[in-house]
């Protein structure tokens, strides 16, 4: 399998979302990583494919690591790779990055996929999403 551009979002940094030293708060930086992967989700067809089941992606855990600063006006691309496998969790990661390339932080997030009504995890999402037609190649970044 060869690998293809990740999935990709631009955000432009609203002066709202500053701190008192006049970069992006750190909060923010998860928001930009949300939005990249509910936009990745969306394309994938996690929406169609696993919400109206009764099944929802939930965040279990993120971590990131911060690089460089962001301040008002710079805009910037969030890219969202997923890792699938084997188990009952899988994870997702972005990358924030200014429009000249420097990386701005990375986050690393584990979900899992949730039973709404039960409000259990479900076990193998992997399975589940291939069940639900759910393009894994997207989510994945492969070609």
């Amino acid at each position: 399998m060869t690998e293809r551009e990740p999935f990709e979002i631009q955000v432009k940094v609203r002066t709202y979302e500053l701190d008192a030293n006049g970069h992006v708060n750190h909060a923010v930086y998860h928001q930009y990583g949300e939005i990249a992967r509910t936009a990745l989700a969306e394309a994938a067809g996690v929406t169609e494919g696993l919400i109206k089941q009764g099944i929802g992606v939930v965040m279990l855990e993120s971590h990131i690591r911060f690089r460089r600063e962001l301040r008002y006006g710079d805009e910037v691309t969030v890219s969202c790779v997923a890792e699938i496998d084997d188990g009952k969790v899988f994870r997702m990661n972005n990358e924030i990055r200014k429009a000249d390339g420097t990386l701005s932080a990375e986050i690393q997030s584990t979900l899992g996929l949730m039973d709404l009504e039960k409000r259990k995890l479900v076990p193998d999402p992997l399975a589940r999403m291939q069940e639900s037609g759910i393009d894994l190649d997207l989510l994945r970044g492969a070609a």
